[in-house]
């Protein structure tokens, strides 16, 4: 007996890894869309539904406050993700709020809370999604929490959802006033971190980079002394960097191995990183490796901001984190 249930133990089937990649709404998702290789991601999440001035999030073109992506570009991306067998959820809120959108603090009120949950709900039946990813952020996400109206909101979805066996998850930062509520980690399937940001054109410490493993690991420290599960736990990745003093302010990937060359794949640096000096930060494909390692072992998987920015196969960097996964399968 003690043998069988050791032997059924060791063959158990591990638990599944996710590899998340936003898609945004603005950036031609049909494209973006058939230029990624489905076969290497588990969830799309398509960035970002917010209601118009009235409440409303969907109309007879598609959503009012989607700028770039027509019902039938949403409905084109769930049917080619379905068929690869990869889960699409629709992301709420993002870092910036566009001037379409209705006042989320008003929205999630109880007066008016209701109403919204019946119309995302309607919304992931209408577009055959997966689910909800909810991505309210920094000073809305504080102020919302601060009203009391951030966790009933995330319990209104997860108990119309669930029980459909669709998915809610989030998106998080790790600093103070940018982090969900701890009372809120049981409600999600699982949460993104968004490890990268620590830097950017106008925020940070002058001469420092803006996604180091050594910062995911303080972001996953972070969050497990707040008591999130590992199963639940996805670390963030950007496909993307920060240009300063005489570079860019923004480059994809891609870009910056077409600017500056092949070499730039392998470190995660142009220039020197330091106050007043000219420097590109961002994840060259070693890092990603690493990172990716890292999320196998300390989380559940990883999450990519965005896949748009990717560069093309084989320099791709979503291939870097396919190769991670397979071979701890």
């Amino acid at each position: 007996m003690l043998a069988a249930i050791s032997q059924f133990a060791a063959c158990k089937t591990p638990e599944p890894v996710r590899v998340i990649g936003y898609l945004p709404a603005w950036k031609d998702l049909r494209q973006s869309v058939d230029r990624t290789d489905l076969s290497q991601v588990t969830h799309i999440n398509i960035a970002f539904l917010n209601p118009d001035a009235s409440g409303v999030v969907d109309g007879p073109d598609g959503p009012p406050c989607m700028s770039g992506a027509t019902a039938d570009d949403l409905h084109y991306v769930v049917a080619k993700a379905h068929q690869a067998r990869v889960k699409v959820l629709i992301s709420l809120a993002g870092g910036v709020i566009p001037p379409c959108s209705g006042d989320w603090e008003v929205l999630l009120q109880p007066a008016s809370q209701q109403q919204l949950v019946d119309d995302l709900v309607a919304f992931v039946a209408d577009f055959d999604l997966d689910g909800i990813d909810v991505d309210l952020e920094g000073v809305l996400l504080t102020a919302i929490h601060a009203a009391g109206n951030y966790t009933p909101f995330v319990t209104a979805l997860s108990e119309r959802l669930h029980p459909q066996g669709k998915l809610v998850t989030c998106a998080t930062a790790s600093y103070e006033g940018g982090m969900i509520p701890v009372e809120s980690i049981p409600l999600f399937d699982f949460v993104n971190i968004m490890s990268y940001d620590t830097i950017g054109p106008s925020w940070g410490q002058a001469g420092s980079e803006h996604s180091s493993l050594e910062q995911s690991l303080a972001h996953l420290e972070t969050w497990r002394s707040r008591g999130l599960p590992k199963e639940k736990l996805v670390l963030g990745l950007p496909f993307y960097g920060y240009g300063f003093g005489d570079q860019r302010g923004g480059y994809s990937y891609q870009e910056i191995l077409d600017e500056h060359g092949m070499s730039a794949a392998s470190t995660d640096l142009i220039g020197t990183a330091c106050a007043d000096c000219s420097y590109v930060t961002y994840n060259g494909r070693q890092t990603i490796r690493r990172k990716t390692q890292l999320a196998l072992r300390e989380g559940s998987g990883v999450m990519i901001w965005e896949l748009s920015q990717d560069a093309l196969s084989p320099d791709d960097l979503l291939g870097v984190i396919h190769e991670v996964v397979d071979a701890a399968r």
